[in-house]
């Protein structure tokens, strides 16, 4: 008999706890799912294992992965489950974040967007690429998920406000992401030796970002000090932990802004000079800001976000065997091919 695969592990045991749930005394078992999304080779799988204290070298993601982790509230008390999904490939692969984002497992979905901060020519096109392509499902499945549950639908859309407070003085000027959204920026350790004014726009940009869609900011290293401090805000996601309410706004250290704890007077305006402003034509906010900073960190060439290795003829994949029936399918492909054109 073949084994289980990991989702089919997973589903067992919600089903077996939910069988169980009568023998809990009332106690609430809790399933979440945190999808990690971000820039190719940013560090996203370091983050997962982490989170889940897994003592194993990351491997290349290929393109949509699946794990799981489960965590006790107490002794005797069924354990929580959390599902974590990584999208690989950076942004070339936008069409399978539909896969893991359904209208059953929306309401307790959360998103992780890594991006790496010592490539900051790609930060902007790769953070508004996935963000666009997951805000759209997320609103359609949203849509979908009212019209079999309208009430279900109503309170999602009024959660995503929970984190602002209801006097907040950019409230009515920011637009929330549909459902909780953490951004997180890696390889601090080097993004903190760039020119301070290249910091200085980085961390204002990304901190307008986060709270324009009402989003946790923070960075992160190999550093096991700020590992630990996003292994508390993934816990969060993922198994209801208390929220952390502690902030760092300063350039020069590691950013640590919980959603809602920032606001646009702190963030200042777009760092470009005053006479500058009124050539730049934006309209939004957002837009502005894209402008600016792009002006001082121009994309590449958008087509080499887009593009992926076939993964058949990556070494990192090799398989000899494999490898060697298929280069006498490809031979065969042509010898055929030859023939037919005879």
């Amino acid at each position: 008999m073949p084994s289980d695969t990991l989702w089919e592990i997973a589903k067992a045991e919600v089903e077996k706890r939910g069988s169980n749930g009568s023998e809990s005394d009332g106690v609430e078992i809790g399933e979440k799912s945190v999808f990690f999304i971000g820039s190719k080779n940013g560090g996203k799988t370091t983050i997962i294992l982490r989170c889940l204290d897994r003592d194993e070298p990351p491997k290349p993601t290929l393109a949509l992965e699946y794990t799981y982790g489960r965590k006790a509230k107490g002794h005797n008390i069924p354990k929580d489950i959390a599902h974590f999904w990584e999208l690989g490939g950076g942004t070339s692969l936008l069409d399978l974040i539909s896969i893991p984002i359904t209208s059953d497992t929306l309401r307790t979905f959360s998103i992780v967007l890594v991006l790496d901060l010592s490539k900051p020519n790609d930060l902007w096109p790769t953070m508004e690429n996935l963000l666009q392509a997951t805000k759209s499902h997320v609103n359609k499945v949203i849509m979908k998920l009212g019209k079999k549950n309208s009430k279900a639908s109503s309170e999602m859309r009024q959660k995503i406000w929970s984190n602002m407070q209801k006097d907040h003085p950019d409230r009515e000027i920011i637009d929330p992401f549909p459902i909780p959204l953490v951004i997180i920026g890696s390889k601090y350790d080097i993004f903190q030796d760039f020119d301070s004014e290249k910091r200085k726009v980085i961390c204002k940009t990304l901190r307008f970002v986060a709270h324009y869609y009402g989003a946790s900011l923070m960075f992160t290293s190999k550093s096991e000090a700020l590992l630990l401090k996003i292994r508390g805000v993934i816990n969060q996601l993922a198994f209801g932990i208390d929220k952390s309410k502690s902030i760092c706004v300063d350039q020069n250290k590691p950013l640590f802004i919980t959603a809602g704890l920032d606001s646009l007077s702190q963030i200042g305006s777009p760092p470009v000079p005053d006479n500058d402003i009124g050539k730049l034509h934006a309209r939004s906010p957002m837009e502005l800001w894209k402008k600016v900073y792009e002006r001082l960190f121009p994309p590449k060439n958008t087509n080499t976000l887009k593009d992926i290795k076939d993964p058949a003829r990556d070494p990192q994949y090799a398989e000899s065997e494999v490898d060697e029936m298929r280069i006498q399918k490809d031979q065969y492909i042509v010898v055929y091919s030859s023939c037919e054109c005879l």
